[in-house]
């Protein structure tokens, strides 16, 4: 799943058919508990999860991970140029990097000529509204060009949560300044199916505002 909305891979096809996936290498970047890369793994695709959280990584080994996993800076890519036919990103480390153009920069290193690149993050209008999924939720709060980051902090005042804002022009010129094309923008739309609510989403939102912007990036 890309999103909260429920795209799928495998309807979507973002990184390509999935019979095309056996035998390719695939960065995971932002990993989590790799639930990506353990779909890739069974496709046949051959995974490797990087994420900085050594929890997060853990949960993975809990879980089950017959893959790589490596604890990394994704701004620091630990691999040599050219090691990866694909990567892709669900929700992970772009929205979290003060300068995602360094992210966007060391993909492009780590990427084959043709490589493919596609990441989710937020859609960038959400920025402007309260993340509530009721009526509330539905009225402009704050200024889509207001790019202060939202940050948590606990009671001694540590960042414990940070999160940056980019618009969609912002995320359309980090790309290509990383010297990546952009191939297309997937704005998913709410299905019927989907009658979740968690936490901002939720279908009264999903179904009048973008929740999700997903790229799709290619190395020439």
């Amino acid at each position: 799943m890309w999103c909260p909305e429920g795209l799928d891979e495998v309807e979507a096809e973002l990184l390509g058919p999935p019979e095309d996936l056996k035998g390719k290498d695939i960065l995971e970047i932002g990993a989590g508990a790799a639930q990506c890369s353990r779909w890739l793994a069974a496709q046949g695709a051959r995974p490797v999860a990087l994420d900085l959280s050594h929890r997060q990584l853990q949960h993975a080994l809990r879980i089950g991970a017959a893959f790589p996993l490596v604890q990394a800076d994704a701004a620091v890519l630990p691999f040599a140029d050219g090691s990866f036919d694909l990567a892709c990103s669900a929700y992970g480390a772009l929205p979290f990097v003060a300068d995602p153009g360094l992210v966007l920069r060391e993909v492009r290193r780590v990427l084959r000529p043709g490589g493919r690149f596609v990441f989710s993050v937020t859609h960038p209008v959400r920025w402007a509204f309260p993340d509530e999924p009721g009526p509330e939720g539905l009225s402009v709060a704050s200024s889509y060009f207001d790019r202060t980051p939202y940050v948590e902090q606990d009671d001694e005042g540590r960042a414990v949560y940070v999160e940056h804002h980019r618009t969609l022009g912002d995320r359309v010129r980090d790309i290509a300044a990383a010297g990546l094309c952009l191939v297309d923008l997937v704005e998913p739309e709410w299905p019927a199916w989907n009658t979740a609510e968690w936490g901002g989403w939720s279908p009264l939102r999903g179904n009048l505002i973008p929740g999700t912007a997903i790229f799709v990036c290619v190395r020439d």
